[in-house]
Parts: structure tokens; sequence; C-alpha cells
């Protein structure tokens, strides 16, 4: 038996381009081929689960374009099935006066997207949140928080419900294009996998997934990882609600923030330091497969030559909590070393060019009977519901492209 269209992974990408297949296209077999025992053991279960306004990402980017309609959709969605959200609004907070003008121009970039963005001074700031202390501070109405492997296994359960099929356990080894245009997916301890069509969405294994396809990406996933501490519970009412501090331009990640979750409880991070795995959440963890890959990539070197002054002090925070709290202090003055707890650290699927530059946008490849999802770190889980329309449309025209099934 051939399945018309098949999904490799199921994060919430996966799960979010299968449910648009089946909505769009309800005659059509979908099968969703995932290595792990559940839905969003990676990327989508390691977040700190903002719904992001889109306030950071440039007009006529996919980012700006898909955050922006993920934003009210996310919480649309989790309101329809039940699942935990809040619209809490963040403050973006500038600590120093270097900061002040990028906080104006992200101001400039909110309006730009039509988001409600109110300028703040410090006593304003306190009315917010009575324990960060900044200059001054904008606040974006439109973000919020939700539990985004929640929201997974729900689109898992309506998938399954509209005739989709998911299988757990299902490791890809490798993938084969035949002579009647189909493909032939080999996976780990289970029979091929025959389907019309084929999607990548394998997240940290996406390059991997690609080159088994037979194409080459152009671009190599290179983790970070992101380790998180949380406020210990008699500590939690330092931190109401979001915090975030004014991005560096020179620096391609956020910086720590502070995040109140749906549960009640409060996290501060990531911060961002080399994964020795793909799948390296603790620091101790190293696969050399992985490492060798990832040491054999010129953009891997030539991104530290670039940044490793960043680097060097995101490692000393990785560490050392006393050096962790003394940065986040800046926001947060009354934190303490014996406030924080070590929390679940993620790892970043970030795809790298080989001249070192990251990606900055969503990217998606593919010909003939593919589509690859190559690039889809933060804000991917906010804009997962618009991103899997986009996928399932290209893959719907790939359907039409492949002709009638075999007989």
């Amino acid at each position: 038996m051939t399945t018309d269209l098949t999904v490799i992974g199921a994060g919430i990408v996966g799960l979010a381009t299968a449910y648009a297949l089946t909505r769009a296209a309800p005659r059509a077999s979908v099968t969703v081929l995932e290595k792990e025992s559940a839905p969003a053991r990676h990327q989508t279960g390691r977040n700190s689960g903002v719904i992001h306004s889109g306030i950071y990402y440039r007009p006529g980017t996919l980012k700006a374009r898909y955050a922006l309609a993920g934003n009210a959709e996310t919480a649309a969605f989790a309101a329809s099935h039940g699942v935990p959200y809040e619209i809490t609004g963040k403050l973006i907070v500038a600590t120093t006066p270097p900061e002040l003008p990028r906080l104006h121009a992200l101001v400039q970039r909110g309006r730009e997207h039509g988001l409600t963005v109110r300028e703040l001074g410090p006593a304003q700031i306190a009315a917010y949140e009575p324990e960060v202390a900044g200059l001054a501070a904008i606040h974006v109405g439109s973000t919020g928080v939700v539990d985004f492997a929640a929201i997974t296994a729900v689109l898992a359960r309506l998938v399954t419900e509209a005739g989709g099929t998911i299988h757990y356990g299902r490791r890809v080894t490798a993938i084969e294009r035949d002579t009647d245009a189909g493909v032939t997916v080999r996976v780990a301890g289970g029979a091929p996998h025959r389907t019309r069509v084929l999607v990548n969405c394998a997240g940290l294994h996406s390059d991997r997934v690609a080159r088994l396809a037979g194409t080459d990406p152009g671009m190599r996933i290179v983790p970070f990882r992101g380790e998180f501490y949380e406020l210990v519970p008699e500590r939690r009412g330092l931190v109401r609600g979001l915090v975030y501090p004014v991005p560096d331009p020179d620096f391609p990640f956020l910086g720590v923030h502070l995040t109140r979750d749906v549960h009640g409880g409060v996290h501060l991070g990531p911060n961002a330091v080399p994964a020795l795995a793909r799948e390296g959440y603790h620091r101790g963890t190293v696969r050399l497969r992985d490492l060798a890959g990832t040491a054999a990539f010129p953009g891997t070197w030539r991104i530290a030559r670039r940044h490793w002054r960043h680097e060097v002090g995101e490692l000393r925070r990785s560490f050392s909590k006393r050096a962790f709290t003394a940065d986040a202090r800046r926001l947060l003055p009354a934190l303490r070393p014996a406030d924080l707890v070590p929390a679940p650290a993620g790892v970043r699927a970030q795809a790298v060019l080989p001249d070192g530059t990251l990606v900055d946008d969503f990217l998606f490849g593919g010909s003939g009977p593919f589509v690859h999802v190559l690039n889809a770190p933060s804000p991917a889980a906010t804009a997962a519901l618009p991103i899997g329309r986009e996928v399932a449309r290209r893959a719907l025209e790939a359907l039409e492209g492949a002709g009638p099934p075999a007989a």
C-alpha cells in the first residue's frame, strides 16, 4: 500500500502540516513517521512556551508574516481546544543608555507590524513589574504563553480523527526514489513505507533527512543548547509576566529573559552554548557522529570566529550559576543564586550556511516528491499553524505533479 503524503517528524511543525493536509485534502491518505515514542519530544516540548508577537522580525520575512498570523491563531486554537494559555503582554527593557536607540527601533518596527506597543519609563515599568529595573521599556500587548506540547497533542488527535496515521518509534534510515515516481522510506525495526510525496519536518535532523532524499540542502544544522533555570516556588513573586532584554544586533540570539509559564513556574534563560550532540540536552552528552559532523563543517568555525567573545560569556554563564545570576540581575536586581534551580534544557536546530551565516528566516526546499523544512527555529512554535498550511500547499502541489496513483 502506498500513502499519498508522509510527514517525517511529530513536532509541532510536522503535526501542524499533517493537520493542514487532512483539512485541505480530506480524501488523501496522510501518515506521520516519528522516531520517538510520543510527539513534541524535542524543540516543541523544550522551549519557554512564549506566543511571540512578531516584533523582532523584519517586515517582509517569513518569520514576521507567520509569527504575526500565528500569534492570533495559536491563542484561538488553544481556546477552542481547552489548552492552557494566557495573553500576558511582555516588557522589553533597556538597562543601559546604548540600548535606548535599539529599543526605539523596536517601537517603530512594532508599529509597522500593527502591534499595540506602549513606551514606558522607570515608574511605569515598576507598575507592571515591581522588581524589574530599567531605564526605559516597551510593553507589547499581544505576547502570551501557552503549553505547546499540549497543542501538539491536540494536533495529533485531530490528525488521527481525520483518518491520518501516526507511527511512533519509526527512525528513518534510508529514502529511495522509485522508478514509478513513488518514494520508499526505510525505518529502523520496521517494514519499508511507500509514499507518493514525502515531507521532511525532522527539525534537528532536517539536513540529514534531506541528504537521505538525495537533496543537497546547502546548509547544516548546528545545534545550540539553551539552558534554563527556574525560580524556587517561594521566589516566583519576583516576576509577574514576561520580561526580555533589548536584543544585541551583533549576537543572533535574544538573550536571557524571564518567563512566567501557564503552570505558574518562572524560567530564566536560555543562554546559547554549542551542543556536542544534536540532542545534547545535558552538558555531558556527546555523540561522536554529531560532533564530527559539526567540527568538519566550515561554517562552524566561521561562526566561532565571528561570535567568540559572546560565546565566552555564554559558556561562563553555563558553568557558573553565580555568573548567570549576575547577568540576570541587570533586569532583576533582587535575584540571588539561591533563588535558582536548574530546569530542563532545549537544543535549537539552527541552520548555518558554509560561510558561517546563520539562516535568519524560515527556509523550505525540495523538488519532485520531496518538501523539506530546513530551518524552523523560534518563533516556529508560535507560527506552526501558518507554516503547516504553507508546507501542506507545497506538498499538495507535489502530489498533483506526481500524477495519479500507480495501479
